[in-house]
């Protein structure tokens, strides 16, 4: 037999053809397999996303929630006007007065507005997204005993406060003006949020947010000035607008516990300070607020 028919014979196919059949059938194979471990991950990934939806989902639901905080000011300049005096006093101080805790204080039904706290209810628009009306009672107290530049004029109060004023550096006594908006600096607001959760593992979950309010002021205002007598009423005095970011954990379905931290401004051209409707003051000042509250959500 010669050497080529050993190589080759005539009706046999060649080595490389078996090779390649051997290869193919690996192949597909190969890719039946690949296939199938793809449509098994796209199911699983469809599957996770799913149920992380389900947990997540928050469209249409309700919270309310009730706390208390400790809020902190700026410095302020402080505007006085009447029909005998027109003064401003400079960089006063102030700080707020959180009632000392007690069951009674804290939880009788009707004592738990002396405190100072904060009160929301709200509803998410959307997954990620919350719309809220929120009431925060803050105390805003100026410290009596400080030193004040004041500028402007006092006649016919029957006090030895009586004068022209120049940047002067003068004590600011009870005598000449008491200012406390401690029934409260009541700030009614709106606010957007953005909510995300964190971290979840079972039935607790921690969310965390963020977001921005405007509102209205409505201070009740402890003002005594000069020799006129104290005035205490609820008046609409200005507005404010703040942001806050919160750390939420959620305890199963309804309940969570909440921590706060919101900064804003306030502005208020019109505090009542006598019964007299000609007297007011003006001020403007940023506030910062550290919030813990307890709620439901449905």
């Amino acid at each position: 037999m010669s050497i080529l028919a050993i190589v080759q014979d005539e009706n046999q196919e060649p080595f490389y053809l078996d090779f390649l059949k051997f290869a193919d059938r690996k192949l597909i194979l190969v890719m039946r397999s690949f296939g199938l471990l793809l449509l098994t991950l796209f199911s699983s990934v469809l599957m996770a996303q799913q149920e992380t939806q389900e947990v997540k989902s928050r469209k249409g639901e309700v919270f309310l929630y009730w706390g208390w905080n400790r809020s902190m000011y700026s410095t302020s300049n402080i505007h006085l006007s009447g029909d005998d005096y027109d003064f401003t006093i400079e960089n006063t101080v102030a700080h707020d007065r959180q009632t000392a805790f007690s069951a009674y204080n804290y939880f009788h039904p009707l004592r738990i507005t002396i405190p100072q706290f904060n009160a929301r209810i709200g509803y998410f628009i959307s997954n990620n997204y919350s719309i809220s009306i929120g009431a925060d009672h803050m105390k805003y107290v100026v410290d009596s005993i400080q030193k004040v530049n004041i500028n402007g004029f006092i006649e016919n109060s029957c006090t030895d406060y009586d004068g022209v004023y120049e940047g002067e550096s003068i004590d600011l006594a009870s005598d000449l003006l008491l200012f406390e908006h401690t029934d409260g600096l009541n700030y009614i607001n709106i606010e957007l949020r953005r909510t995300d959760e964190f971290w979840r593992r079972n039935k607790i979950s921690l969310d965390l947010s963020e977001g921005l309010g405007f509102g209205i002021m409505i201070p009740k205002t402890n003002a005594t000035l000069l020799n006129n007598a104290r005035h205490d009423d609820f008046h609409l005095a200005g507005y404010g607008f703040s942001a806050v970011g919160a750390a939420q954990l959620n305890f199963g379905k309804y309940f969570f516990v909440s921590s706060e931290l919101k900064a804003g401004f306030i502005h208020m051209p019109d505090i009542r300070t006598t019964m007299y409707a000609e007297d007011k003051a003006s001020q403007y000042f940023f506030f910062g607020q550290a919030n813990i509250v307890f709620g439901l959500r449905f």
